[in-house]
């Protein structure tokens, strides 16, 4: 949905509260969500539906702990691109990355920041050198995280 659009969604409380029970929880069986909020299950599946269709959300995932299964490595890349007219190739090849869970165009210092998860630090170094780099990227620089402290939703 376009960020304009979305600008002007009108959330009502009972919107509101259904949001943050599902952003901690988003497994919550409807029927809970229903007695927590006072009102019908059909009532808050077809407000659900409706959250959904207004693409205020966008849908709910397993979370995978990467070091679990074998991704020890966590970095973020930002990205110097040679010719801005690129950012769609750009995009392209590192859609074909499974390693790179998130892209963002950004302002300021990169013109493109990435978060991927790598095995170790040779597969990172493997990622960057191997794959980055024949991207036709000016120049990349990449932080290792050391250890996520927490992550959370955005507050509703």
């Amino acid at each position: 949905m376009d960020n304009l659009i979305m600008a002007n969604v009108k959330l009502d409380s009972l919107d509101y509260k259904i949001l943050k029970m599902l952003s901690l929880d988003a497994r919550k069986p409807y029927l809970e969500v229903s007695r927590a909020c006072g009102v019908s299950g059909a009532a808050i599946h077809q407000r659900i539906q409706k959250l959904y269709s207004m693409g205020v959300i966008n849908g709910s995932i397993t979370l995978i702990n990467p070091a679990a299964v074998g991704y020890d490595t966590c970095a973020y890349v930002g990205i110097f691109l040679n010719d801005s007219s690129k950012y769609d190739e750009v995009v392209a090849h590192l859609q074909e990355m499974p390693e790179v869970v998130e892209c963002y165009i950004t302002t300021g210092k990169y013109d493109m920041f990435v978060k991927l998860y790598a095995k170790n630090n040779d597969h990172l170094l493997h990622l960057i050198h191997d794959k980055f780099l024949t991207m036709g990227l000016g120049r990349t620089e990449t932080l290792i995280t050391f250890k996520e402290v927490f992550k959370r939703q955005i507050p509703v």
